[in-house]
């Protein structure tokens, strides 16, 4: 499954490895066929986004920013 409606050509289905949590922003490790991708997010994004290890998600990868959107 791909994203559609967002303008990223690199999309990498995947599963959340780890999370570690900061007070503002935390880094998510996203375990994808290709190899792990790291995201840093702000700690209420993925709280808002339910995220734990296991969850399938999609990291979108542009120039130096990975962004995150959960699948299930």
């Amino acid at each position: 499954m791909s994203i559609q409606a967002i303008n990223v050509r690199n999309q990498f289905k995947g599963k959340v490895r780890e999370i570690i949590r900061g007070d503002v922003v935390s880094e998510v490790d996203v375990e994808t066929p290709w190899g792990i991708v790291t995201s840093v997010i702000t700690t209420r994004s993925v709280d808002e986004l339910n995220l734990i290890v296991g969850s399938e998600v999609v990291a979108l990868v542009k120039s130096t920013e990975v962004s995150i959107a959960k699948l299930s």
